[in-house]
Parts: C-alpha cells; sequence; structure tokens
C-alpha cells in the first residue's frame, strides 16, 4: 500500500530542489500532489518529471491573495488537504554592516510571513490526521557568517512548529520541522571545488546530503507512521548540528 494513497498533499515551492523531490516522492506514494512555483517554466519541466497525479500551480506564495486563491482552486477540485509542506523561501548573503530594511523584509515576508498566512488560508481544508511539515533549516541552530536574517527566519519557523502544535493538536492536526544541513542543489553544484570541500569536511558523514533524502523525512512526517510526533524537528544534516 502506497503510504499517501487517497491523501490530496500541497508542497508550496515545490517545482526545483528539495521541493521537487517531494513532489515525487509524494506522488509516487500515491497522494494527489498539488505543487507551486512562481514560474511556468519550472512547473512544467517539473511536471515532466513527476510520475503520479501532480497538479502544478503558478503563484507567488508570498501574497495572501495568492494563498488564497490557491486554497480556492483546491477546495473546488479536491476539498479536502490532507499534508501541507511549506518549502518556498530564500536566502541572501549580507553581513551586520549590509543588511537593510529591503533585505530584511524580503526574507521575513517569505520565510515567516508566508508560512503563517499559507497555513492559516489551508486549515479549513485540514481536518483531523493532517500534517504539516515545515521545511527549515540547521541555519536555525548554527551561526553562518552573513546568513544572521535567514538563521533568524528558520529560527521563527521552528518556533512557529512549537506553538502550532500547542494550538492544533486537539484539532488532530500535527505539525514538524525538517531541517536540512548541506544538500546537494543547483545552488551547490555551482559553488566553487574549494567551498564545497570546506563545507564537506564539517559534516561527520563526509558528503553533502541529497533531496531525496530530505524526501524522505518529509514523507515520514507525512504520512501516518510518524503519527505519534508533533512539533519535533528532524535534522537531515549527516551529524553536522547533532556531534
Amino acid at each position: 500500500m502506497q503510504r499517501l494513497e487517497n491523501k490530496v498533499a500541497l508542497i508550496l515551492g515545490g517545482a526545483k530542489g528539495i521541493g521537487l523531490a517531494i513532489s515525487q516522492r509524494f506522488a509516487r506514494e500515491g497522494a494527489t500532489t498539488w505543487f507551486t512555483s512562481r514560474r511556468n517554466e519550472d512547473l512544467e519541466t517539473a511536471s515532466q518529471t513527476i510520475n503520479g497525479n501532480a497538479r502544478p500551480l503558478r503563484a507567488d506564495v508570498s501574497q495572501i491573495s495568492e494563498l488564497t486563491r490557491i486554497v480556492d482552486v483546491i477546495k473546488a477540485e479536491s476539498a479536502q488537504i490532507d499534508v501541507l509542506v511549506i518549502n518556498a523561501g530564500m536566502a541572501e548573503y549580507a553581513t551586520i554592516d549590509d543588511v537593510t530594511p529591503a533585505h530584511f523584509d524580503s526574507i521575513f515576508s517569505l520565510n515567516v510571513r508566508s508560512p503563517l498566512f499559507a497555513l492559516q488560508a489551508a486549515l479549513p481544508l485540514m481536518k483531523e490526521g493532517a500534517s504539516v511539515v515545515l521545511i527549515g533549516s540547521v541555519a536555525d541552530v548554527i551561526g553562518t557568517r552573513g546568513y544572521g536574517v535567514y538563521g533568524a527566519s528558520k529560527a521563527a519557523l521552528r518556533s512557529f512548529a512549537r506553538t502550532w502544535t500547542g494550538e492544533l493538536a486537539a484539532r488532530g492536526i500535527r505539525i514538524n520541522v525538517v531541517a536540512p544541513g548541506p544538500v546537494d542543489t543547483d545552488m551547490m553544484q555551482a559553488a566553487s571545488e574549494e567551498l564545497r570541500n570546506g563545507i564537506i569536511s564539517a559534516i561527520p558523514l563526509s558528503r553533502m546530503g541529497k533531496p531525496e533524502e530530505v524526501a524522505n523525512a518529509a514523507l515520514f512526517l507525512a504520512s501516518d507512521e510518524s503519527s505519534y510526533i508533533a512539533g519535533a524537528e528532524i535534522c537531515v544534516d549527516g551529524g553536522l548540528t547533532q556531534v
């Protein structure tokens, strides 16, 4: 039996990298998988790689009106959301001397404000047994030079998971976080060999993660196999923040 059979999943930011790996895995596991991107070309490319019931949606999830529209589309066609994965996010380098209000606002708008209102919009379609998976980062517990605002945004997301668990547990809705460490996405593949080797040297497993390994953790938290896990954070980081 497929682990997400007869379930409806919505993956915000599900057309590239980690998000695409999650969309692919969820569809293979039987979910009707709605996934978003701001770019039509990314949606079209992703759709060609997903085996299963994949439903692309072009949307800018930083806009509350777009989040409402997404939920209205799913309500009309599927009438429920069993799994919500919030992966859309951004990172931008700026040390404390260079941080501007625009830098701060853009990161917190997408990484913190958007998840809050995405969940708020989806809640009317989420019933007992539903699962929310927030894609965080190990940056929520480590300080990385030049990424202070990004790390703070992921720490806020981790805090949301605790608060939302307390507020929604009585409704049978679970909230959990997957926190990836360095993952070998297109961005990392474009980095210099020196930078990549420096990152890998700090990881106990001596390699970067794969998007599919993050998707495995997201699938576990989305499925009924994790029915007694709530408010938790699973670090998929090769031991980077664990030893």
